[in-house]
């Protein structure tokens, strides 16, 4: 399940990529299938041991084009372990909300970023969001958990700030919403055999959703998304140099 449109977010084959926060890997994945050199970071090492595995099994049954690279790795997102201007492309999804100092987290990733690479931001959407947590406490009141509900404009605006130029925006998982709002009301403790009959029920509906990819849901997620996609996606690209300013560093560099 992949929240990034690659239609709208471009991926060339050989592009370097930075999946930061990468989670249980989906969309690293897809990036390594499209030829790309991928690079999975999250500070999660039992996850990553886990995202090296499947990097693994792809290699061994031939899901990845020749030239495509993949590695997987533990790492601090205030800290990121490369040189400037390492990647082509950062993928951040589902992340920044997890995290005290999201300025800090895009300052490094434009930092790691090529002038002219793009870079792929998402967030729960306010809206869903703001419904889970009035329903329940324990959904972000854990460990780890979600610490802010971005709105639209305000993460454009820290993306702007950042000296990224964003260049698109969507909504994604209109399904997942009520989803979640349905763990949120019966509790969000509860999995597996041991919640709800909704939730059991609706879990199973997204699942058969997922594996089999019906015209009926993905037409109906369509026409939901603007209304209650679950999560808001943003797209910018990093500015090349101003002539002005790459001539004033020449001009430094020779005196």
């Amino acid at each position: 399940m992949l929240t990034v449109d690659f239609t709208r977010f471009p991926l060339a084959a050989g592009d370097r990529v930075l999946d930061l926060g990468c989670g249980a890997g989906r969309h690293a994945f897809e990036c390594y299938r499209r030829g790309a050199q991928v690079v999975a970071l999250d500070r999660n090492g039992e996850e990553i041991r886990e995202v090296a595995k499947w990097f693994a099994a792809m290699k061994e049954a031939g899901e990845a084009p020749e030239g495509a690279t993949a590695t997987a790795m533990e790492g601090d997102a205030l800290n990121l372990p490369f040189p400037d201007e390492s990647f082509d492309v950062v993928i951040i999804s589902e992340v920044m909300e997890h995290i005290p100092d999201d300025k800090g987290v895009l300052a490094e990733m434009v930092r790691v970023l090529k002038p002219g690479g793009r870079i792929a931001i998402t967030v729960p959407r306010y809206g869903p969001e703001k419904v889970c947590w009035t329903l329940s406490d324990a959904y972000h009141e854990v460990e780890g958990g979600h610490i802010r509900i971005y709105r639209a404009d305000e993460l454009l605006g820290k993306i702007r700030g950042a000296g990224l130029k964003p260049y698109g925006t969507h909504h994604a998982h209109a399904l997942h919403s009520p989803y979640w709002w349905l763990k949120c009301a019966f509790g969000v403790g509860r999995d597996g055999k041991d919640a709800a009959l909704p939730v059991r029920a609706y879990h199973k509906l997204l699942v058969w959703d997922i594996m089999k990819k019906p015209a009926v849901t993905r037409v109906a997620e369509q026409l939901l998304n603007p209304v209650v996609g679950k999560s808001f996606v943003a797209y910018a690209t990093k500015p090349h140099l101003p002539v002005a300013a790459a001539a004033e560093d020449l001009s430094r560099a020779e005196a």
